[in-house]
């Protein structure tokens, strides 16, 4: 066993590996798979089967496929293929030798399904969909058998030919396991393994293909041609279990891997439904899949998650048998974990006001010195620059303070981050009685002291206007506004559940002059004001844009905490 074992949680799949491999089964190796279908992003759920596949086979000394599950066509594309790749990749890991599909075995799952029909297990069936329900029967029913179950061996191998060939229009038949119509378990109650699907062109295969196999068919035997050892899969598929050891049992190959199901994440405040997520991207409720709002993993990268936080988050939530709805907080958690550890700080005035330090030289300009990393003395110094115009936030200023209020009034003093206190002077507003700008004064013997006998209670941050680079910063919040948005009431969709106040953009913003250099996807903490990275994948005119990762605390926890 590897020492990154002795550091990852245990579960009772590692568990019933260590029993495996105690008893000497598979000859010792461990051997898994992470099988998405390039339908889609992948999102955060995907990232706790990932984390689960790829880190066995690392803990193990074993290996892991990376195979997509193309056998549906019509919703897949180069695109997603690409994008999982990516992801992958971006969460650490490598998968073993090269990328697999399932369409790389088509020709075999082809033979094999001829197989099963020369031993009686399978036949061509020319019931529409709607007829193949209504004979499956119900969990308090018996199926009946369709009235094509008994042609002879023969006349299912000619008609299955037929389909590959092309013959048959789609729905017009397809081909079925001959398992059990009274099994109580409906998945056996001979499911269909083949159907036809012409007018698509498959991403790897291209036109070579008008039948294509179902997932149930294709998954266990794609399993055991890879030499897969244990095959991990959710809940959903419990019931499946049994159809997938049907298959390998009644085909000539040597291999059996064992399905362990175990329980697939449940995030609060958004739904993980491929289904639902490909709605809000086709139905423009977001951008796109890498939406910093959306729980894709493109979208979260794009946010400022780090693939760090997003380990320590499946490994925090373990894997069980148990579904549970998992608290968004702790996700939050593990990236504010991780940035406040490592993040760099900087300036940044969101809401900006207008400062006037009257007494300063119009055209001096200093260079002060700031520490990147308040406990980090590694992460080195970067330069301030200090003008006679500053920018500072909005709410750092109040004509008519309300009780303990410790930033600046009306002839208080305030102490500027790094730099010096000043007293405010003199308020100037515009006709409407807006205030446009502050004058103050500062006093040049207190950089890093306070003045004698004064005491200053509160630090604001600031920026020099004269240096100050203009941004535009996006505050992302949860994508829903109600933690279960699947469990929606009677008459209402998830859609009715969506966050009005899930992005908010301000387009007047000064940084300091430091985050010039910054690279796309860095990540930063500004200051008293959360965590930022800069926007991978988008400039607003010749503005950088900064998306806002999380808060420094957890507010939706105050909010439900006083039941707003």
């Amino acid at each position: 066993m590897s020492q990154t074992e002795e550091r990852r949680p245990s579960n009772f799949i590692r568990q019933l590996i260590d029993k495996d491999l105690a008893a000497g089964k598979n000859n010792g190796k461990v051997a898994t798979r992470f099988p998405p279908e390039p339908n889609g992003y992948l999102h955060i759920g995907h990232a706790k089967s990932i984390v689960l596949n790829f880190g066995i086979a690392q803990d193990y000394q074993g290996t892991c496929n990376l195979r997509f599950d193309d056998t549906n066509p019509h919703k897949e594309n180069v695109e997603f293929v690409e994008s999982i790749q990516k992801d992958v990749k971006w969460l650490g890991y490598e998968w073993s030798g090269k990328v697999y599909f399932a369409s790389d075995y088509f020709e075999m799952l082809y033979q094999y399904g001829v197989e099963l029909i020369k031993n009686g297990k399978a036949y061509v069936c020319d019931q529409t969909a709607e007829e193949i329900r209504e004979y499956r029967g119900t969990l308090k029913e018996p199926g009946r058998a369709s009235p094509f179950r008994e042609r002879s061996v023969e006349e299912n191998l000619s008609l299955f030919q037929k389909m590959r060939n092309g013959e048959y229009a789609d729905g017009q038949k397809v081909l079925r396991a001959k398992i059990d119509m009274a099994s109580p378990n409906i998945n056996l109650r001979d499911p269909t393994l083949y159907r036809i699907r012409h007018g698509v062109i498959h991403h790897q295969t291209g036109e070579a293909w008008c039948i294509y196999p179902m997932y149930d068919y294709t998954h266990p035997i794609s399993d055991a041609l890879e030499g897969i050892t244990h095959s991990l899969c959710t809940l959903e598929f419990e019931d499946h279990r049994p159809l997938y050891d049907w298959v390998l049992d009644n085909i000539s190959i040597d291999c059996h891997p064992q399905q362990i199901e175990f329980s697939r994440l449940n995030l609060e405040y958004t739904v993980m439904s491929k289904r639902k997520l490909t709605e809000l991207v086709d139905q423009g409720f977001v951008e796109g899949w890498d939406d910093p709002r959306m729980p894709t993993i493109a979208g979260l990268r794009r946010r400022g998650f780090t693939p760090a936080a997003i380990r320590d988050f499946c490994d925090r939530i373990g894997i069980t048998k148990s579904d549970n709805l998992v608290e968004m907080g702790v996700l939050e958690d593990c990236i504010r974990t991780d940035l406040n550890d490592n993040a760099p700080r900087r300036m940044a005035v969101l809401q900006p006001l207008k400062v006037v330090i009257t007494n300063y030289p119009g055209e001096q300009v200093e260079e002060l010195e700031s520490a990147n990393h308040p406990q980090n003395e590694a992460m080195g110094v970067r330069k301030l620059f200090f003008s006679r115009e500053i920018y500072i936030d909005r709410s750092d200023f109040e004509e008519i303070p309300p009780k303990k209020y410790k930033r600046l009034v009306p002839a208080g003093v305030v102490r500027l981050r790094n730099s010096y206190v000043i007293q405010c002077d003199e308020i100037i507003k515009d006709n409407n009685g807006e205030i446009i700008e502050l004058h103050c004064s500062y006093d040049p013997d207190t950089l890093g002291k306070n003045p004698e006998g004064v005491k200053v209670k509160g630090v604001i941050h600031w920026v020099s206007a004269q240096h100050a680079i203009q941004a535009e910063v996006r505050l992302y919040d949860r994508l829903f506004s109600h933690p279960n948005p699947d469990g929606a009431k009677e008459g209402k969709d998830y859609k009715d559940y969506l966050n009005p106040d899930s992005l908010r953009t301000l387009t007047h913003c000064y940084l300091e002059a430091s985050l010039g250099d910054a690279g796309p996807g860095e990540q930063f903490q500004f200051e008293r004001e959360g965590y930022f990275c800069l926007d991978e994948a988008h400039i607003s005119g010749d503005k950088p844009v900064f998306n806002r990762t999380v808060t420094l605390r957890d507010t939706w926890a105050r909010m439900e905490q006083q039941g707003g």
